[in-house]
């Protein structure tokens, strides 16, 4: 496109006069790794500086994310290519027919309207700051990946409110979307697939989870807070976390990270306090089972009543020369009509199931973070998050200057107690809920069985924060995924409502690993950050620790497997990057740890983070074990890989022409510092896990905080931050945040950029 042509583009309809003051207004400084510090007179001006510094760091990334959220993925890559919509890929056919569904542009922009100033103009901010990077660019300097392409365009108010809904929704119904992309009556033909490998939420690890620790003043040797946060989220795709510093002087200034699209830091620090998230195990959602009109399958009944299911018509634009498709879709009081064939759940002619969203239209969550960057204590981030009810999915783990801790599982969740379930129970309910997935399912065909409504929320059906949990102390509160239940083992939480997880059961070998470090480094002494720091990084495996003393001596029994033995007993059962034999047992751990049979000691409630233990190795389990081994050494042994090879040769991210060795390991082998690979030619690669991991504490001033981003800032292999900060994880070597003025000044790379208009 030529120059002109595309500015005229860009600028049609905004009026600009050259004596008009500038309404947006920023100075972008760049420090060590390209981390930018935007510093603004106000809200508008910095998400202008941080949209601009991010669309200069990952342009194509946030543009394809707007093609997603706007549904139009087919019409650029085909329907039946994939797309990343919350942690798992489905086709992009069903991808632009859930967000054309399931985002209604009208109730957000009148929602919108309620929200406070500070939060429109943010929204407002961004969108002038990613369209004047655009114009600033020009054809010519839009990064190669996405050079030419008719998708990279300005955005609109519209395109950010779309894509904060898909944010709020990525946890919830948001991996359900194949199933409310297919669900039709019996009678119609689905035009998207679900797929056979469709997971239900809960089905493992997926690529959210993460590790929070607050330590109060109690246990620090310097008596203030210290926070460890380290979020395991996607090494690719739109949820990656970037690094930024906003600041508008005396109003604002917090340092730290967010995802793509988020114009201020959702998780970091300021100078008083610190913050950091992990994935709840919360429910944000229910699913409701409809019974139908025996006369019309797209009719349900409710208290005996037939109530017509609301039809919405959905057009899908296709490449060009192909024809659109047009989909029908169907709505109830329970919200949208969903398949859910892993859980058996379709649509016949009796039933029929819908999905509620507690995170639908939820536009509270900027506010709460705009609130949690300008807290002063432990307490401020609590009523923060307790008033709004607008963190979407995640818990809320944070420290302050004076030795405070905090942990807040308060979350949009239904508002249904363990009573209204049981009460409104259908016969698969129970099935779901104790599985893996902890589907809610309820009784459509009464009106009482709908979430019940508590005075006081902001938005009708939420569960109170009275009735969530929060853990306020001065020693310690940690959480890794799991439920409120045992976020320290010092007090178990009582117990409430199963929406909110499981209570009184097993933990993950990844939550035991933590509360095991914390407990054995506080039975040492007070902690700091440098300790802190090490067991972020020490890469210890609980399950080697709990199963190679008993295993050791059973396969050296067995001739055939000495060279694997001689590997294991040499190992130091850590996932270093120099450690030998940690990926043999690896591919051994696969195989077996989700088999309860072999542990001797089972799980006990009164001791969850030492059970179960204590393996068995005789019988049929010896048997069992022996034979996991035997194909984990044949699968080294297909792949070309030796039984004692360093980890680090086999793990690792490609960057460029740099293989750079990665340490960590999945969170099922009970190690902290989780890496999720997938197999690649020579070994594995990373593809979620560790990814923004601060330690952050106080001095007499301010936030001593060192950090890193494990895949590095931009995604552009052109940038020189595409791979800088890999190669510092590897290494282990943190950077200090410089966060003063002084400090930045000192540190920044080149002259910095002032843009206004």
């Amino acid at each position: 496109m030529h120059r002109t042509l595309w500015l005229a583009a860009l600028l049609a309809g905004v009026a600009t006069g050259a004596q008009a003051a500038p309404r947006h207004a920023a100075s972008i400084v760049r420090t060590q790794f390209g981390i930018p510090h935007i510093s603004a007179s106000d809200w508008r001006g910095a998400a202008y500086g941080v949209a601009y510094a991010y669309a200069q760091d990952n342009l194509c990334l946030l543009a394809e994310e707007y093609v997603t959220v706007n549904g139009e993925r087919s019409r650029h890559f085909g329907p039946a290519g994939k797309a990343v919509v919350a942690f798992e890929p489905i086709d992009n056919l069903a991808s632009d027919l859930f967000f054309r569904s399931q985002i209604d542009i009208a109730a957000l922009r009148k929602g919108l309207a309620r929200q406070p100033r500070a939060a429109v103009d943010l929204i407002d901010g961004y969108v002038a700051g990613y369209n004047r990077f655009l114009r600033d660019a020009g054809p010519q300097g839009v990064p190669a990946a996405c050079r030419g392409k008719p998708w990279v365009r300005a955005i609109t108010r519209d395109d950010m409110l779309r894509l904060n809904e898909k944010q709020m929704l990525l946890a919830g119904s948001l991996p359900l979307a194949a199933g409310i992309a297919n669900a039709a009556p019996p009678a119609a033909k689905a035009v998207a697939s679900a797929g056979p490998a469709m997971a239900l939420p809960g089905d493992g690890e997926t690529g959210i989870g993460s590790n929070g620790w607050a330590f109060g003043g109690d246990v620090t040797s310097d008596g203030r807070g210290l926070l460890v946060g380290n979020p395991h989220f996607p090494w690719n795709g739109p949820n990656r976390f970037w690094q930024m510093h906003v600041t508008i002087p005396g109003v604002y200034d917090v340092m730290g990270g967010g995802l793509a699209g988020t114009p201020m830091p959702t998780l970091g620090f300021n100078k008083d306090v610190a913050w950091t998230h992990t994935v709840t195990a919360s429910r944000h959602f229910t699913l409701f089972q409809l019974t139908l009109d025996p006369a019309d399958p797209t009719a349900y009944l409710v208290d005996g009543k037939s109530v017509k299911m609301t039809k919405t018509q959905v057009t899908v634009p296709m490449p060009d020369g192909t024809p659109p498709v047009t989909r029908t879709f169907y709505g109830s009081r329970f919200g949208a009509l969903t398949v859910v064939p892993a859980a058996l759940m379709g649509w016949t002619g009796k039933n029929a199931f819908a999905i509620r969203d507690a995170n639908h239209n939820n536009q509270r969550g900027l506010a709460t973070w705009l609130a949690i960057g300008q807290a002063k204590s432990a307490a401020d981030i609590r009523a923060a998050v307790e008033t709004s009810l607008g963190i979407p999915w995640v818990n809320t783990i944070a420290v302050d200057r004076a030795g405070n801790a905090l942990l807040a599982d308060v979350t949009a969740v239904p508002n249904v107690s363990a009573a209204h379930i049981d009460g409104c129970a259908v016969p698969a309910t129970r099935a779901l809920l104790a599985s893996r997935a902890r589907l809610v399912l309820l009784d459509g065909s009464r009106a009482a069985c709908d979430w019940q409504v508590a005075r006081g929320t902001p938005a009708p059906g939420l569960m109170p924060a009275a009735d969530q949990a929060v853990v306020a102390r001065t020693d310690y509160a940690a959480n890794s995924n799991d439920s409120y239940w045992l976020n320290t083992p010092r007090a178990p939480y009582r117990l409430l409502s199963p929406i909110l997880g499981p209570a009184q059961s097993l933990r993950t070998l990844r939550t035991r690993s933590g509360l095991v470090e914390i407990e054995s480094q506080l039975a040492a002494g007070k902690l700091d950050a440098r300790i802190a720091r090490t067991m972020a990084f020490a890469n210890k495996s609980l399950a080697a620790d709990l199963v190679l003393p008993a295993l050791l001596p059973l396969c050296v029994a067995d001739a055939s497997l000495a060279d694997a033995c001689t590997a294991l007993a040499g190992w130091n059962r850590r996932f270093d990057n120099d450690s030998r034999g940690a990926y043999l047992f690896a591919a051994f751990w696969n195989r077996v740890e989700g088999n309860p049979a072999i542990w001797r000691t089972k799980f006990d409630v009164a001791d969850a983070v030492n059970t179960p233990r204590d393996l068995i190795t005789d019988g049929a389990v010896g048997e069992t074990l022996r034979a996991a081994l035997k194909a984990a050494v044949e699968r080294l042994r297909t792949e070309g890989i030796a039984l004692d090879a360093r980890w680090g040769d086999v793990h690792f991210a490609q960057r460029g022409a740099d293989r750079i060795p990665i340490h960590g390991a999945h969170g099922e082998l009970g190690v902290l510092n989780v890496q999720q690979a997938v197999v690649v030619p020579g070994g594995m690669t990373p593809v979620h896990g560790t990814s923004y991991i601060q330690v952050v504490g106080f001095d007499a001033i301010g936030p001593v905080a060192d950090a890193l981003l494990s895949y590095s800032q931009s995604t552009n292999p052109e940038s020189p931050h595409f791979g800088d900060q890999t190669r510092e994880y590897a290494a282990k070597r943190w950077h200090r945040l410089p966060f003063t003025p002084a400090e930045i000044a000192a540190a920044r790379l080149g002259p910095g950029l002032t843009i206004t208009e």
